[in-house]
This record gives structure tokens, C-alpha cells and sequence, in this order.
């Protein structure tokens, strides 16, 4: 099964774009957390399909961490300066986000 959860940290600013029929897919670098400091990072692209894109631009931004479930598949590498040479990219194709750390959390209060 290619089925994964992971508790991943954005990296890079998410980018929407659209299809003929206005389905929109975002498209975000993050990378896997790390129990122990190494300077061995795999960027991960996570694809997100629909209204969940449109959250993860408007509640999520850079240095969050987040828990995604999602399916995971391998493709061919677009980004030419990433510190692993590879001609495959690892993706994930998100279907759930769940906020796990952020870095500003804006507190509202109702006083009346």
C-alpha cells in the first residue's frame, strides 16, 4: 500500500493553479521531521485537490508543522537545485491536514 501520514514541515510558499474545468491543485515543498539533526533532507512535494488547497493557503504558511494523510508515489525530479541529485521526486498527494505546530496563531477574543 502507498498510503503514508506524516508529520511534515513547510518549507516553501504553496502555489495554486487551475484547470479548464476551475479545479484548482496547490503544489508545496515541505520536508520530513527529523528526531536527530543531520544535514540529510528530502523535500517532499505535496499535491492538495480542491477547497483543502484553498485551506492550506489561508490558515498554514512557512515553518508550520502539519500531520497529512495522503498516497505517495514517485516522479520525475523538477527541482534542479536540490541539495540530492535524483531524477525522481517524492509526492504526496494530501486528502487530510491537521495543524500539529504553528508558528503564529492569531488569538481573537469576543468581549461583550
Amino acid at each position: 500500500m502507498n498510503y503514508v501520514n506524516f508529520i511534515v514541515k513547510i518549507i516553501g510558499k504553496p502555489e495554486q493553479s487551475f484547470f479548464e474545468n476551475d479545479i484548482s491543485v496547490t503544489e508545496v515543498l515541505v520536508k520530513l521531521c527529523q528526531t536527530k539533526k543531520t544535514k540529510f533532507e528530502i523535500p517532499i512535494q505535496l499535491s492538495i485537490w480542491g477547497n483543502l488547497g484553498y485551506d492550506l493557503m489561508k490558515y498554514y504558511q512557512i515553518n508550520d508543522y502539519i500531520i497529512i494523510e495522503g498516497y505517495i508515489s514517485l516522479r520525475e525530479n523538477i527541482y534542479e537545485n536540490s541539495r540530492i541529485p535524483s531524477e525522481k521526486q517524492v509526492e504526496v498527494t494530501v486528502f487530510k491536514i491537521y495543524p500539529f505546530f504553528l508558528k503564529d496563531i492569531p488569538i481573537t477574543r469576543n468581549d461583550k
